[in-house]
């Protein structure tokens, strides 16, 4: 009897351990990821930066942060906060996009996007609609139209 009790707690160490591990392995591969992207965001915004002729200290007045914050974004230290991005790219004259440009998963995200295997948010997508003003929700829907009639005529 000891024998076999012996074996189930085995099994059952090592299996609860190969589970452990695989969770750390999935969380690092996650961090790794968002490091990296950190990185990548940090390189683009220095490359901005500097083709413009700015400071770190005259980008930090501009979306009211410390000169220390962006040497820890282009380092890739400090993660960008969504709102920071946007502000970052009115600030440098550049969309949103510009940050994502040659990133690996971002590359292949768009791959996805363009085969149609995009996920798409469509609880987010009726709340911003819903959000619009009338005008806007006009213009929008006449923009849809325009896209429609362009795809009716290729396709």
């Amino acid at each position: 009897m000891g024998f076999l009790v012996k074996k189930i707690k085995k099994y059952c160490c090592s299996s609860y351990q190969k589970l452990v591990e695989l969770s750390i392995n999935k969380k690092l591969r996650g961090v790794l990821m968002e490091d990296n992207f950190n990185k990548h965001l940090g390189n683009k915004l220095k490359l901005r930066r500097l083709a413009l002729g700015l400071t770190q200290t005259k980008v930090a007045k501009a979306i009211n942060v410390t000169f220390q914050q962006i040497q820890k974004y282009e380092k890739g230290t400090n993660g960008v906060s969504s709102i920071r991005l946007l502000q970052l790219s009115n600030y440098l004259k550049v969309p949103i996009n510009y940050f994502y440009e040659d990133f690996s998963e971002y590359l292949l995200n768009l791959q996805k996007s363009q085969e149609g295997h995009l996920n798409v948010n469509y609880n987010f997508l009726s709340k911003v609609y819903s959000e619009l003003t009338t005008d806007q929700k006009i213009k929008f829907n006449k923009s849809l139209q325009g896209v429609n009639q362009t795809v009716t005529k290729i396709g």
